[in-house]
C-alpha cells in the first residue's frame, strides 16, 4: 500500500486545514487508518484513528472537538479535518495503515505516507 498525504500548509491560529491521505496499490477498505504527527524535537504522536468502515474513531485528548477523521473507501482516501488550529499543532502529519486492530501505537502500523507539514503561527 502506498500512501500520500496532502493538504498541509502554513496558517494562523484558529484556522482550519483538511489533510488527505490517498492510497494506491491496494484497497484500504479493510484496514484501520491512523493519523500521527511529529512535532519539532519529538517522536511520533497519535492524533486520530478510524476503523475500516468508519464506524469507530479515536482521538488524542488535545485534539478532541477540534479534529475529525473520516474516510471515503470508494476513493481509497482518508481525511483529517483540523479546526481551531493552535501553534502546538505544528508538525509533520502522517497517515498510516494497520493490518490489525485500530491502535494508538505507531509501532503497530504497517504502511506510512511521507508526511505533510502543518505550521500554525500565532
Amino acid at each position: 500500500v502506498q500512501l500520500v498525504e496532502s493538504g498541509g500548509g502554513s496558517v494562523q491560529t484558529g484556522a482550519s486545514l483538511r489533510l488527505s491521505c490517498a492510497a494506491s496499490g491496494r484497497a484500504i477498505s479493510t484496514y484501520n487508518i491512523g493519523w500521527f504527527r511529529q512535532r519539532p524535537g519529538k517522536g511520533y504522536e497519535f492524533v486520530a484513528a478510524i476503523s475500516s468502515i468508519g464506524a469507530s474513531t479515536k482521538y488524542e485528548d488535545s485534539v478532541k472537538g477540534r479534529f475529525t477523521t473520516s474516510r471515503d473507501n470508494a476513493k481509497n482516501t482518508a481525511f483529517l479535518q483540523m479546526n481551531s488550529l493552535k501553534p502546538e499543532d505544528t508538525g509533520v502529519y502522517y497517515c498510516a495503515v494497520i493490518d490489525g486492530l485500530m491502535s494508538t501505537r505507531w509501532l503497530e502500523y504497517d504502511y506510512w505516507g511521507q508526511g505533510t507539514q502543518v505550521t500554525v503561527t500565532s
